[in-house]
């Protein structure tokens, strides 16, 4: 039997991700119940994760901007823009080599990001003020190279890389097959790092979760993984993308929990004063959390045009607000210094199935809009109270 405290320790440790699968679930219920498809159709989890692949980026880049005392990036979605006209000008227009133009691409998002990471470390002018401009000048930016109008097709050499499917050219039961099979990888990968961290952990005299919390989580999880790539091998297979979300996931996740600097990151949002006295340059933290933030941001605009096979001078519109809500919405606090990158990416998906689940259902998209908003209002107030709660006790 698992004990009280153990169950109140499980819900909280655990709480966005039991969240996103009741959340899940209702969806399944009432678009079954009206006969209208279903929300784990493999065709409609694939569309899932292509159509929110941009908020997963972007979420790992803005997590770093909030850890470091709840700032925020506006410009993102401005970025995103322009990197995609620049993407368009060099891949469509000026036929360049497809890797250059990659490479340039990422190098016009970092030095955005480093323009702006300029003005807020070292200068100290609020992100707010100093991101908000970039949102204002970059579109502007973009607006002027595109001259208004839409730059397509992109090549099929370049869309490969973000659009299409992994095995590719394979019978159906082969790609089911070895879709499974990568899941099951994953898995015991999964299993296999978390026990040894927990027994690492141990040794040391470190805190660790209790083991049915543990058990719990990767059950979870597993669980999870399992079914969605069940559902991705009824389809295509392993979308490319998912790959490279993989990889970003698990960089900064590592970089966030395991490495220096990425704990530099917590302690300047926790408390910059004292971070400074202790002899970490915060300026240089902080610098390279929004220059970070535009590399990220360039990532999320090559991601965006592959997929829409275009390059618009709308492109990026509120993707800065699905980013934020994301990261909220999986734990960030609103006040720096807590929150994960598995939790954004939770925060991510968790909007991505909003969307989509309402999109199916048919709800009107004013009706969309207040249920995130409203979804995001709970989330920071969620976190609020806690933390006055923790002050009480």
């Amino acid at each position: 039997m698992i004990e009280t405290g153990n169950m109140k320790n499980i819900l909280k440790k655990n709480t966005m991700l039991i969240a996103l699968i009741a959340v899940m679930l209702l969806f399944q219920i009432l678009i079954t119940s009206r006969g209208i498809g279903s929300l784990f159709a493999p065709a409609n989890i694939s569309n899932l994760i292509n159509q929110n692949s941009y908020v997963v980026i972007l979420a790992s880049g803005m997590l770093l901007c909030i850890l470091t005392g709840g700032n925020i990036d506006l410009s993102v979605g401005s970025i995103v823009a322009l990197v995609g006209a620049v993407a368009g000008t060099l891949i469509v227009n000026l036929q360049m080599n497809i890797f250059v133009s990659i490479l340039i691409c990422l190098l016009v998002g970092l030095l955005i990001g480093a323009w702006q990471g300029f003005w807020i470390a070292y200068v100290r002018i609020p992100p707010f003020i100093v991101t908000l401009a970039g949102m204002m000048l970059w579109r502007g930016v973009a607006l002027l190279i595109l001259n208004g109008l839409t730059i397509s097709p992109f090549p099929n050499t370049y869309q490969k890389y973000f659009t299409s499917f992994l095995p590719a050219n394979a019978s159906s039961e082969t790609i089911f097959s070895l879709t499974l099979i990568v899941g099951f990888v994953i898995c015991l990968a999964f299993v296999v790092y978390a026990l040894f961290d927990r027994i690492k952990k141990t040794r040391k005299g470190y805190t660790t979760e209790s083991l049915v919390s543990m058990i719990v989580r990767m059950v979870l999880i597993c669980t999870s993984v399992l079914f969605i790539f069940f559902l991705l091998g009824k389809h295509k297979g392993i979308p490319v993308v998912l790959i490279l979300l993989a990889a970003i996931v698990l960089f900064y996740s590592y970089y966030t929990s395991k490495t220096v600097p990425g704990r530099h990151l917590y302690a300047l949002g926790g408390n910059e004063k004292a971070t400074k006295l202790s002899g970490i340059n915060t300026n240089r933290v902080l610098f390279s959390a929004y220059a970070n933030m535009g590399f990220l941001s360039a990532v999320a605009a090559l991601v965006c045009v592959a997929r829409f096979n275009s390059a618009t001078p709308s492109a990026g519109d509120s993707y800065e607000l699905d980013a934020i809500g994301a990261c909220f919405i999986g734990g960030a606090s609103a006040y720096g210094g807590t929150g994960t990158i598995s939790g954004a990416v939770i925060g991510a998906v968790f909007m991505g199935v909003l969307n989509n689940g309402m999109s199916i259902l048919g709800i009107d998209s004013n009706w969309q809009k207040a249920v995130k908003g409203t979804v995001l209002l709970a989330a920071v107030v969620f976190d609020v109270l806690s933390k006055k709660r923790v002050k009480t006790t």
